[in-house]
């Protein structure tokens, strides 16, 4: 009995050895932590520089872009758009000057908003070839010159002019309208054309007065070419660029009706300003910024138009314009809309 005994506390050692030999079962398995991906970059906001030769409160040109550039930051966000400008630079080095400093601090987009700016552009882009710049008003990107880094963008301004000139026709007792333009080139030249065509459509036997003084910015010299104007039997003016405000203060003292373009004028004369070609630039910046995002660096034109809402005709509220008048010139619109009615141009003659 002894000896079956032992051997059974000898089988029940060796089975405890064999069990502690094995290996331990898993634990259960529970959801393994997600391994952490690493942060995803923050590209931080679009960011755009503009150069401006006048004030972004001039009521034209410079406010245009300006106007813009702030319905764009609305649409995306502060936090993913901003934009900086370097406004009053008429001065051209002082302009390139600025343009070069915002391309060296990287901005996503620089923007020379004037003409006279294109020189400059030319020596500049070259140099920063993977900043993209855009200028206006104009269509040439200087692609004809090697470079890839410029969009262009421009106002079919006689769009308006047209019709603010069909508007003045029907309103002018003397039959004689007076055009205050600055210097004969880009947008003010259309703008000044369009009037023009529209005024004498509308009345073969009227006169349209034009006075290019010269100068984008000289109010003292717009003044004076309004008052030349209204001597000469205008009681109908208008003009184009940001020196017009002299010319609209002119208007409002002799009780003569101002039709205005780039932006909504009527503030600085209500009792005058009939209506007002507006620009909104953002029509084209929109598609530029796109553009950019998807790697273009330039080498596109664009023209804001009545047809792409690029421009738009703001009637004065408190104007009482005539209701045969204001029915005309909604006509013209959808006929300049939709290519039935053509827009004759002296360089297209």
């Amino acid at each position: 009995m002894k000896l079956h005994r032992v051997i059974l506390a000898l089988a029940l050692v060796f089975a405890l050895a064999l069990t502690a030999c094995q290996p331990a079962a898993p634990e259960p398995a529970g959801e393994e932590p997600a391994a952490e991906e690493p942060a995803a970059e923050s590209e931080g906001p679009f960011r755009v520089a503009v150069v401006t030769p006048s004030t972004i409160n001039d009521l034209a040109f410079s406010q245009s872009i300006y106007d813009a550039l702030r319905a764009i930051q609305e649409e995306r966000g502060a936090e993913n758009f901003e934009f900086v400008i370097s406004e009053n630079l008429f001065v051209v080095d002082d302009a390139a000057t600025a343009i070069r400093d915002y391309a060296s601090q990287g901005y996503d987009l620089v923007i020379a908003h004037g003409s006279q700016y294109g020189t400059s552009l030319v020596e500049i882009a070259p140099d920063f070839p993977d900043t993209p710049f855009a200028w206006g008003t104009t269509v040439d990107t200087f692609q004809d010159q090697g470079i890839n880094n410029v969009f262009a963008y421009e106002a079919r301004s006689e769009e308006g002019g047209y019709v603010m000139g069909v508007m003045a026709a029907m309103m002018s007792e003397s039959n004689i309208a007076g055009v205050v333009g600055p210097v004969e080139t880009g947008d003010a030249k259309l703008y000044v054309d369009g009037f023009e065509a529209g005024f004498l459509a509308q009345n073969p036997d009227g006169r349209v007065n034009k006075n290019y003084i010269g100068s984008f910015s000289d109010v003292a010299l717009a003044a004076e070419a309004a008052n030349t104007h209204i001597q000469g039997g205008a009681d109908i003016l208008t003009g184009s660029a940001q020196m017009v405000v002299g010319a609209v203060g002119v208007a409002e003292e002799n009780g003569v009706l101002w039709f205005a373009s780039q932006a909504d004028q009527t503030e600085l004369a209500p009792s005058v300003v009939v209506a007002s070609q507006v620009y909104h630039w953002e029509v084209v910046l929109r598609d530029i910024l796109e553009k950019i995002e998807q790697g273009q660096l330039g080498g596109q034109a664009y023209a804001i138009t009545l047809a792409n809402g690029g421009q738009t005709i703001d009637f004065n509220p408190n104007f009482d314009i005539p209701e045969e008048v204001r029915a005309r010139a909604e006509e013209v619109i959808e006929g300049i809309k939709d290519g039935s009615i053509t827009i004759p141009l002296p360089d297209a003659e």
